[in-house]
């Protein structure tokens, strides 16, 4: 009772950017019944992790404005701790983004789920969560259907559990007892549209569970939909990109994302698929290893495969798409065309036509230097967007080291004293590939741009509907390393290291890192969609320990922002624990609070049954909301 997505692809040789229509399989079980079209999202609510099943972090609320920002102050707050501390067990890192539906926000916590009062942060109820920690990132609505009411969904490891949205019980129709083990971990947030939740996969080295690849399931009684197969498979259109059977058990091209988004119209779901695993090196997958580090669309009621965009050809830098794709139209030649945009760890947006997957405003396969370690291959080309330009830096130069006059006399020395350690750095612009430390030698030291936390990360952009405008959090953090021949009984024969407790291009100085280029080391850039062009970009972040003048320098960041209607950006996102509201046509800054700790999470902002328009940011381990 399962119908399984044979996927296609592209050739490595030729065109493996353009849109190829295909698939293959029979289904072997009637689709989910369920009405085409979303319901329309009431302007009080935040429903989904970003607003709206196309991602574009928009809220239609105007309460909260450029003149009264400046008043936000705290309402109310909720701890996100666990009762009852484990002795030894990590403090909690919540990535959370909340939502609110109806007046009432769901979120998880250390050890469980609650119900919150939206306005007062009253709990309603709980669910205490057994057998592993709730997913610290977020959790999804359904609506119900017919006589079945309305669900929460959230990942724990591998079992996703259903829970009444009005009680916070398990539902004991749903899998087993009111969980679905998926077969693999999965640690961020289902999508649940119509009667069917989407999930993806964790997949690092040693993972219990096999390939990584995304699985569908029926909201109502758990059973398996179906799974897409994100490596190219014998029989698939594409499956030459994988030489020999390198394909087989491939750990890696798994969607991990927070979330997904989807093209209703259409009833496609976009899935964003990681880098191959082994990274650093792959003589062991020679080829473009299709559909590693692309964005594919599939059916969402079949997982059928429609077509794909590969950012990457032969990753060896872990930069796959991090999130999925925000969905808008534009106007091109007088006429509307459904378009996206992707962001990728490799510092790139790219603009596709949502409908084909081909580039909106063109695609230059560029050549790129070459490894020099034995049995590498290397893909020759990569695609560089003609616009918009890079959102991060992707090369370095000497002259880019920075220097007293950029930051401090005691920064510039402290970078300058690394890299003499080093013995110099390596970098050959975008996608410079790890050089080979030979037996017993120096080892030269490959500098790469972006670092494996990547330009743009998790959060996603943010599409205002008003203006056009995507914009995009980015950070500039340089990554060190080199490959050496593996040690005995590695699973590759050469394999990636670092320079001892340096592995990143920055320094410590007062107990915190600061980047060893000139600045800026974090922005926000608002891109416009119907030209490609950047309008605007402001440095976000400062570093505290600078002097004053030079504080603004940006700072990294993984989070996102969102938009409203009012012309307001909020973000949290920098490691500086400041939560942010911006003007959405400049970038000035209009409010700023400090958090207690840092806001590694996506905002939200909803209207509360008092009338009040609130913005919520989780702060590490908890719920922070402010209104007028």
């Amino acid at each position: 009772m399962l119908w399984t997505a044979r996927v296609t692809s592209i050739g490595a040789t030729g065109a493996l950017l353009l849109a190829v229509l295909a698939g293959s399989g029979q289904a072997q079980r009637a689709k989910p019944s369920a009405s085409r079209g979303q319901a329309a999202i009431p302007d009080a609510d935040w429903p989904m992790y970003r607003r709206d099943l196309s991602g574009t972090g928009y809220s239609p609320l105007a309460r909260v404005d450029r003149k009264n920002v400046k008043d936000l102050t705290q309402a109310w707050t909720y701890s996100l701790q666990a009762e009852a501390p484990v002795a030894g067990a990590p403090a909690l890192a919540s990535q959370a983004t909340p939502i609110v539906l109806n007046g009432v926000m769901y979120v998880p916590a250390a050890d469980r789920v609650v119900a919150l009062d939206a306005v007062t942060g009253k709990e309603l109820w709980r669910h205490v969560v057994t057998g592993g920690a709730p997913s610290r990132r977020g959790v999804a609505y359904w609506t119900g259907a017919a006589s079945t009411p309305p669900r929460i969904f959230v990942m724990a490891g591998r079992r996703l559990l259903a829970l009444d949205a009005a009680t916070g019980a398990a539902i004991p129709s749903f899998g087993k007892s009111g969980a679905v083990d998926i077969g693999v971990p999965y640690n961020s947030v289902p999508l649940v549209h119509r009667n069917i939740v989407v999930v993806g996969a964790n997949t690092p080295p040693g993972t219990i569970g096999g390939i990584g690849n995304p699985r569908a399931f029926d909201a109502r009684t758990g059973e398996k939909l179906w799974e897409f197969s994100s490596v190219a498979r014998p029989g698939d259109v594409g499956h030459e990109t994988w030489e020999g059977d390198s394909w087989k058990g491939r750990l890696g091209a798994n969607a991990w994302p927070f979330y997904f988004t989807v093209d209703d119209t259409r009833g496609w779901l976009l899935l964003p698929l990681a880098s191959p695993i082994g990274g650093a090196y792959g003589g062991d997958r020679k080829g473009a290893n299709l559909y590693g580090n692309s964005l594919v669309a599939v059916e969402l009621e079949t997982g059928r495969y429609k077509w794909h965009f590969q950012t990457i050809h032969h990753d060896l830098w872990d930069a796959d798409p991090p999130a999925p794709p925000a969905l808008f139209d534009i106007v091109q030649n007088g006429r509307t065309v459904p378009a996206l945009g992707v962001t990728t760890k490799s510092g790139y947006l790219y603009l596709l036509n949502r409908e084909t997957g081909k580039p909106l405003f063109g695609i230059e396969e560029r050549p790129v230097a070459q490894s020099d370690t034995p049995g590498e291959a290397t893909f020759p080309t990569q695609p560089f967007p003609v616009k918009p330009p890079p959102m991060a830096r992707t090369s370095y130069q000497p002259t880019d080291l920075v220097t007293a006059e950029d930051t401090t006399p005691e920064h510039a020395k402290a970078c300058a004293d690394l890299v003499a350690s080093l013995g110099g750095v390596h970098n050959q612009g975008p996608f410079t590939p790890w050089r080979l430390r030979a037996d017993g030698a120096p080892p030269p030291v490959t500098l790469v741009f972006p670092g494996t936390l990547g330009g743009p990360n998790w959060g996603g952009t943010a599409y205002d509907r008003r203006s056009g405008h995507l914009y995009v959090t980015t950070q500039d953090l340089g990554a060190l390393g080199w490959l050496e021949k593996g040690k005995p009984g590695s699973p590759l024969p050469y394999q990636k290291v670092t320079p001892e407790r340096q592995s990143t291009f920055d320094v410590r100085v007062g107990g915190v890192s600061w980047p060893c280029q000139k600045p800026p080391w974090g922005r926000l850039i608002a891109v416009n969609t119907s030209t490609g062009d950047i309008d605007w970009q402001v440095p976000l972040g400062i570093t505290d320990g600078l002097p004053e003048g030079k504080r603004r320098t940006g700072r990294p960041m993984l989070a996102g922002p969102i938009v409203t209607a009012s012309g307001l950006l909020f973000i949290a996102s920098t490691d500086d624990n400041r939560f942010r509201a911006l003007d959405a046509t400049t970038g000035a800054e209009l409010w700023e609070t400090r958090l207690p700790r840092r806001g590694n999470a996506n905002p939200i902002t909803y209207l509360g049954r008092d009338g009040k328009q609130y913005v919520t940011i989780v702060s590490t381990d908890v719920v922070m909301t402010f209104g007028l």
